[in-house]
């Protein structure tokens, strides 16, 4: 048996070490062999400038994908919402886990709930896809707030709300609750509200698409339905050409009837920043079978947003 450590590729932050960390044991059990975390800094992490003037796109990704291709670690996880949807050929995502609860949350003063946030509020976002939902929710329902751009890691971001600097913070749930701080959270933001990011609260395992025993090995920890929510999630994303810093929102969600799941349904939203125009739709039909299902319903969602105009509100097309 092969008792040599498998290095596990990740980003030095809190959340991406926590998450890492959790894989690595999950890893470590269907393998029978030990997990070693090699810490990778990438230019994410490193850039002080606003994640939508860098791109977004890979910014978190590519050092480790590079260090994968070298050699250099066996493999990587990525939080989802942060993968490029263009797969390389040489690398292979082996296992989608489990989806940890998609919503995004606000950590607000005085455990305020959104609803309840004073006339002329601070919430602080280097989202622009809340940005886009919040202040559309706020302009429908008569509340007066403004969004400030932030970046930071989670203690930066809440730091600002100790400080009294803003009212609140829209962060992830899966980032929280992965830290072990979902308790923090004085808020659910409900997905008729908030659509997440495509992928969001999804990790993705990748390794290189030649090291057969190892992609058969990951691929027990590959959870199939979230596996095809996600990629109906992505799909729609690149159909709409947009990168992970749009202002697009997406979830599929399965639909049960008891223990029996029938239907995906998969929503999504373009808008512009302030939230003045919006295109919202969702279909639902048939879990796909395959991957080709799951692209398609992706990307017949976004040939209905492009009708209704989702282009233009999406500024910058990415390149």
């Amino acid at each position: 048996m092969n008792d040599t450590a498998l290095r596990l590729g990740t980003r030095r932050s809190k959340l991406a070490m926590a998450q890492s960390g959790q894989v690595a044991e999950a890893v470590s059990r269907v393998t029978g062999r030990p997990v070693e975390l090699v810490e990778i800094t990438t230019y994410g992490d490193v850039s002080r400038e606003q994640l939508a003037q860098i791109g977004g796109t890979g910014v978190f990704v590519t050092a480790l994908r590079d260090a994968l291709l070298k050699g250099e670690v066996d493999f990587a996880v990525h939080s989802l919402k942060d993968l490029p949807t263009t797969q390389p050929d040489e690398l292979v995502v082996a296992a989608v886990p489990v989806r940890e609860d998609p919503r995004d949350v606000i950590v607000a003063r005085d455990a305020l709930k959104f609803t309840d946030l004073p006339s002329g509020a601070r919430i602080g976002t280097g989202s622009p896809r809340r940005m886009a939902q919040l202040n559309a929710y706020a302009r429908s329902h008569g509340l007066d707030i403004s969004t400030v751009p932030i970046r930071g890691n989670v203690d930066t971001r809440i730091g600002y709300v100790r400080s009294g600097e803003l009212d609140a913070v829209v962060l992830a749930a899966a980032g929280l609750n992965r830290i072990g701080r979902g308790d923090e959270v004085t808020d659910f933001l409900s997905v008729d509200t908030v659509l997440p990011a495509p992928g969001q609260g999804a990790l993705a395992i990748e390794c290189a698409a030649g090291n057969a025993d190892l992609v058969a090995a990951l691929a027990e920890l590959d959870d199939p339905f979230t596996r095809v929510a996600v990629t109906a999630e992505r799909s729609l994303l690149a159909a709409l050409e947009a990168g992970c810093s749009a202002p697009v929102g997406a979830l599929a969600d399965l639909l049960a009837d008891g223990q029996i799941v029938k239907e995906m349904r998969l929503r999504a939203v373009v808008g512009t920043t302030d939230g003045t125009r919006m295109v919202q739709l969702s279909t639902t039909g048939p879990v796909p079978e395959t991957h080709d299902r799951a692209m398609a319903l992706g990307r017949e969602l976004a040939d209905e947003m492009l009708a209704q105009g989702a282009a233009g509100l999406m500024g910058e097309r990415a390149h």
